[in-house]
């Protein structure tokens, strides 16, 4: 076969992939405005791909129905919440306090930063279906895992693995975010930061 024949189906091949991963994550950054705007339950099809700018064939070309667009949507919005926290942890140095405070206000911040991003990953995700549930819960798993992981000095013996302690911070934390949200981020986020480390307190002290 002709090098040069080749060459170009490879590239065509090539091209042909990116474009269709340029357009799920268009879909997916639309979709992510949208639920977070107007609520999972009031958006369809239709409406993310008019945000996308694309037809609703291309829809069909990443996803199999809606559900699957939205936990693409809270997966890569969870997973850059983490990596922001993580980082800010890590920057504070090597104290668990400090790293706690970091990581909240890390996060904290991003919430009232991004009131979509906050609305699509606490509110509108949840009682959608068992698929969905089951993203939610990996996400919060690893939650926990970079809190054990932050919270620990180098070197220090401290055992972080109760899970039931992890899962009671997270969720505490979580539910003080939510509190905030529905009064319109009222409070300033350094009074909801250290509320917040006031539960995150108890496993620096396990």
């Amino acid at each position: 076969m002709n090098t040069t024949t080749t060459a170009k189906r490879r590239y065509r091949g090539t091209g042909v992939e990116e474009r269709k991963a340029e357009r799920r994550q268009l879909l997916i950054d639309a979709a992510t405005e949208v639920y977070g705007r107007n609520g999972y339950r009031h958006s369809g099809v239709k409406q993310v791909c008019d945000a996308a700018g694309l037809t609703q064939r291309y829809f069909y070309e990443s996803f199999s129905h809606s559900d699957e667009l939205l936990i693409a949507c809270y997966e890569q919005a969870a997973r850059r919440l983490r990596e922001e926290n993580a980082n800010a942890a890590q920057a504070a140095g090597i104290s668990p306090a400090a790293r706690s405070k970091a990581m909240l206000l890390a996060y904290f911040q991003s919430l009232k930063d991004k009131p979509l991003i906050a609305r699509l990953l606490l509110i509108e995700i949840r009682g959608i279906s068992p698929a969905v549930d089951c993203a939610i819960d990996e996400a919060l798993k690893a939650t926990s895992d970079d809190m054990a992981r932050m919270f620990t000095s180098p070197g220090q013996k401290t055992d972080l693995s109760d899970e039931l302690l992890l899962a009671g911070v997270l969720g505490g934390v979580i539910h003080i975010a939510l509190h905030w949200m529905a009064t319109q981020y009222r409070a300033p986020v350094e009074e909801v930061v250290e509320t917040a480390f006031k539960l995150s307190g108890s496993l620096l002290e396990v």
